[in-house]
């Protein structure tokens, strides 16, 4: 085979900017999908104990409805470059989306969760290449000097889609059913299969003679697969005492290790291009971007669980906390977009974190479990401006240090160590959750005695039962409290290594950004 055709097709760019009408509907079209994945990636959370009482699964068994996404998911990111070089972008955009909306027929009309985890693993393959082939199309559909609104517009689609998913979820969930949560995406996804299959142009030919590395793909399907296991299933199988959970972490350390090897000396068309990494700038922002994940994704995996859980809210109710949240993130993004190319991204990198810390403190000083709704609107607006703060300049800022043929390469990595963030936060934070309950409750256990007056006078006229009961609820709330404090210190942390990643150089290129919320 010719290993030489790969470069070539990349330097063979044809020009595909529209306008008016045509790309009016183009724009349409790849926003639709975009909104589909992203929305995914949080409604299904909100309806998960729907889900579970009606297919009679347990708690540990329904989680598997989220899991099986994800680890699709996470397999096909870093892949996602590979296989638009070798399908063509257009083609495999739109066989992503079709096979996405077949997907989410087959979750909506699954009557047993065995069906719907498989039908969720389809969709989660499926869709995790969606967003990154949906910017680069915003990008080379808009001429050069109108980067700032395609940006912008795609900027709203990628990240208040995981915002309003929550209060969408939780709206299908207690007025519909939880079917809804998936058959929402047939008549967006048939609406944008249509238009673009009339109107997308391909800026290239598909190279298909690029050979294939079957070895570095089968171990970055088994290592990454086993890792994203190992964070959802460690906590609740003891971790490392679970011989299950051990021979996995086992398997997923092999596997990476000799994945690196592997694409580094032993071929000459890796899969992942490893050697990207070698930029200061990318191997930095992407560290910064695992730091985000886990800082930024660990507060909205708490707030759901905290309010729900202990202050006793409907998910409707709970879905709307959300809104507080994805407003200011309307309102700011179009003013970050238009100061990416007069200010230092990393200035706004820096406030973004210190926005999202001071929100996510603010955030743990509610410990009252009569707080109420207003309560939780001044910090999650900061987190809100935060969050507009950080997806763009982190992306234009690790882009930016690279070329344009990279773009691809370094996206992909950036999206990759946010949905790795992600659930490292989500595993991380309930040992963490789990591990101040007990402290909280020995500490509370400890002052509760029959010698105390007080105690003696609540137990005249209620059980003892409702005494343990009170001290678990205020032992979960200071514990939910814990872990935020520690969220809002980690967005602290992370300030000082915004400072490895280079300035951008000014170019008047088209910049490619990657966006990813969940």
């Amino acid at each position: 085979m010719n290993t030489n055709s790969a470069p070539a097709a990349q330097r063979a760019q044809a020009d595909v900017t529209e306008y008016g009408l045509r790309r009016v509907l183009i724009v349409a079209g790849v926003m639709a999908a975009a909104l589909m994945q992203t929305l995914d990636s949080t409604i299904t959370n909100v309806a998960l104990p729907t889900i579970q009482g009606n297919l009679g699964a347990s708690q540990d068994e329904a989680t598997w409805v989220i899991t099986a996404y994800v680890i699709a998911a996470i397999v096909v990111i870093p892949l996602t470059p590979w296989l638009m070089n070798r399908f063509g972008r257009r083609n495999y955009f739109l066989v992503s989306i079709v096979g996405f909306t077949v997907a989410s027929v087959l979750c909506g009309t699954s009557e047993s969760l065995t069906a719907l985890i498989a039908a969720r693993a389809v969709q989660g393959a499926f869709g995790g290449g969606l967003l990154t082939m949906g910017q680069a199309i915003m990008r080379d559909t808009f001429p050069p000097e109108q980067l700032p609104a395609s940006q912008g517009i795609f900027a709203l689609g990628a990240i208040m889609g995981p915002t309003l998913g929550p209060p969408l979820g939780g709206y299908l969930v207690d007025n519909f059913s939880w079917n809804w949560c998936f058959e929402i995406n047939i008549l967006p996804g048939i609406f944008s299969v249509i238009v673009l299959l009339l109107l997308l142009r391909d800026p290239s030919k598909a190279n298909r003679g690029t050979p294939i590395d079957a070895v570095g793909l089968a171990l970055l399907a088994v290592g990454l697969a086993a890792l994203q296991y190992v964070l959802t299933e460690g906590e609740q199988n003891d971790w490392f005492n679970d011989s299950t959970i051990l021979l996995i972490a086992v398997i997923c350390a092999v596997a990476l290790l000799t994945f690196v090897w592997w694409e580094l000396t032993q071929t000459e068309n890796p899969v992942v291009d490893l050697r990207i990494l070698r930029n200061r700038s990318v191997w930095a922002g992407t560290v910064l971007a695992l730091s985000l994940g886990v800082s930024v994704f660990g507060a909205s995996y708490t707030l759901p669980q905290f309010t729900q859980g202990s202050l006793g809210w409907t998910p409707t109710l709970s879905g709307l906390l959300f809104m507080m949240r994805a407003i200011p993130i309307a309102l700011a993004t179009p003013i970050v977009v238009r100061l990416t190319g007069k200010v230092d991204p990393r200035y706004m990198l820096g406030s973004g974190f210190i926005s999202a810390a001071v929100g996510t403190y603010l955030q743990a000083r509610i410990t009252a479990p009569t707080a109420t709704f207003t309560d939780f609107i001044l910090p999650l607006f900061l987190n809100g401006i935060g969050s507009a703060l950080l997806w763009i300049p982190l992306s234009i800022a690790v882009l930016g240090s690279v070329s344009q043929r990279e773009g691809a390469k370094a996206g992909a990595f950036v999206q990759l160590a946010l949905q790795l963030g992600g659930s490292i936060s989500v595993a991380a934070l309930a040992v963490l959750l789990h591990g101040r309950e007990s402290f909280h409750s020995t500490i509370i256990g400890g002052t509760i005695t029959l010698a105390n007056p007080q105690i003696q006078q609540f137990l005249t006229h209620s059980p003892l039962t409702a005494l343990a009961q009170l001290d678990f609820a205020q032992s979960a709330i200071i514990s939910y409290a814990d872990v935020n404090y520690a969220i809002a210190l980690l967005s602290f942390v992370c300030i000082p290594l915004i400072f490895l990643i280079r300035r951008p150089k000014k170019s008047a290129a088209p910049v490619h950004v990657e966006i990813d919320a969940g």
